[in-house]
């Protein structure tokens, strides 16, 4: 069992089909853990739903209720800075939906306490699975993850996994307002913020499966603005870059 204090941190918007089972399975996976839900004010009652299962359970979990949908990135980065100030070692971005298996968060968790500064719930290293997916949809990930591993530098098989686990030290010297992207490119852009601080990645396997009830958040536009954003930032770095080198070199 891992030694480090722990904050799981469940981003939701109408997941009242899926909370309780997530918190149940939460729960007995890492008891531990206590667990915040960022709702961004879910029709459905989601909300209300985790607060009564946190009342009925002994306490552990809060919910932390936004005005509106604003989105994946903007609720993981309220929830670090929530995590952050309440004085937790790691905080663990996980989605509400059952696609990540909670299981899997000891695996975690445990590499986090043995000095990773980051540890990613990874697809695409050797144990790990995407059981339900077709093979055109695997290719695209694949491909995406790849495009940003070799334009960024990452050694990172699955850099757009939201499935993670971050050491509170790195995260603290990452300056979250500084951080706008969402979805695919929130997760790449954190990935990239811990390498670039010379941050420990590790990759622990696991299998991923598509929601089973409700609908997926998940659109085509943030694909491809996360392609775009990797172009810009790998271009943005080389430009800086370049400009340093011809500030420090001698004239003539």
């Amino acid at each position: 069992m891992a030694a480090v204090k722990p904050l799981v941190i469940l981003p939701t918007f109408n997941e009242a089909e899926n909370i309780v089972e997530v918190l149940d399975r939460l729960r007995d996976a890492v008891p531990e853990a206590d667990v915040l839900v960022v709702d961004d004010a879910s029709p459905d009652g989601t909300a209300g739903i985790a607060e009564r299962w946190g009342a009925e359970h002994g306490g552990g979990l809060s919910v932390l209720r936004r005005a509106g949908k604003q989105g994946l990135g903007s609720a993981y980065r309220a929830g670090f800075a929530e995590g952050l100030a309440q004085g937790y070692d790691a905080l663990v971005e996980m989605d509400s939906d059952l696609s990540h298996d909670p299981a899997a968060l000891p695996s975690l968790l445990s590499a986090v306490d043995a000095g990773a500064d980051l540890a990613i719930g990874s697809r695409y290293v050797p144990g790990g699975s995407i059981p339900a997916w077709p093979k055109h949809r695997e290719y695209l990930s694949r491909g995406g993850n790849r495009y940003a591993a070799l334009l960024l530098g990452l050694q990172v098989r699955d850099a757009t996994a939201g499935f993670r686990c971050y050491a509170a030290p790195m995260l603290s010297r990452i300056d979250l307002d500084q951080i706008t992207a969402d979805g695919y490119g929130f997760q790449i852009e954190m990935a990239y913020a811990v390498a670039r601080r010379g941050g420990r990645i590790v990759e622990v396997p696991i299998s991923f499966t598509d929601r089973v009830r409700g609908t997926s958040k998940m659109s085509g536009r943030i694909v491809v603005e996360a392609l775009v954003l990797v172009t810009w930032w790998a271009v943005r770095d080389r430009l800086l870059r370049r400009g340093r080198h011809d500030e420090t070199s001698p004239a003539g």
